[in-house]
């Protein structure tokens, strides 16, 4: 089977810190590397997204994120029983992470997509610091001619895997206790309360 459209420029724009359009199990997403400085910077302007606003990041497996995440207790039950899926996990970041993503810089979103093409990006990159793509409060994206419309000359390449039209990722928050629902999306609740059981 070939590589999709867009693959090797994509890879070769992530190594240089620029801004890429990317399939994902859910909708298309808008990518950098989450660890090389001043991307993010790229990616909220290109988004037009307010930077209090923390941006989460797809890993290509559980071991990719415990790299740079405290995935620990509830978090790494949800971790091991729900990814790869439509779930992102809110856990402390580990120490000496300064990435700047947004947010408070304590914490981090991480998710292991269900779509293999996004895992092997990840695994090929690093962990991608992922948003949807679309302008700030407008409706995501789920083509690649969609993307190049909306961004242009904005992004440097755009990995077209099809048409990702899934349901936004379900988002929990394991820094808390219990764990909570920070935004309702692919995974049921009741799925994600099952997993948290001990």
């Amino acid at each position: 089977m070939s590589a999709p459209a867009g693959l090797e420029a994509a890879l070769d724009a992530l190594a240089a810190g620029l801004v890429v359009g990317i399939p994902t199990d859910t909708v298309y997403g808008l990518a950098v590397v989450a660890s090389v400085p001043g991307s993010a910077d790229a990616l909220f302007a290109l988004k037009g997204r307010p930077g209090t606003a923390e941006i989460p990041v797809l890993v290509a497996d559980l071991a990719q994120a415990d790299t740079f995440a405290s995935i620990t207790g509830p978090a790494r039950r949800l971790a091991e029983r729900c990814w790869p899926g439509p779930l992102t996990i809110v856990v402390a970041r580990r120490r000496g992470v300064g990435w700047a993503l947004g947010g408070d810089g304590r914490s981090i979103g991480v998710r292991c997509p269900g779509l293999a093409l996004t895992r092997s990006l990840c695994a090929a990159a690093g962990p991608l610091a992922v948003t949807s793509a679309n302008l700030h409060g407008e409706p995501p994206l789920t083509t690649a001619d969609a993307v190049r419309d909306a961004f242009g000359p904005g992004l440097a390449a755009v990995v077209d895997g099809g048409t990702c039209g899934g349901e936004p990722s379900t988002v929990v928050d394991a820094t808390a206790e219990p764990a909570r629902c920070l935004r309702p999306g692919g995974l049921p609740w009741d799925e994600v309360e099952a997993a948290l059981a001990p």
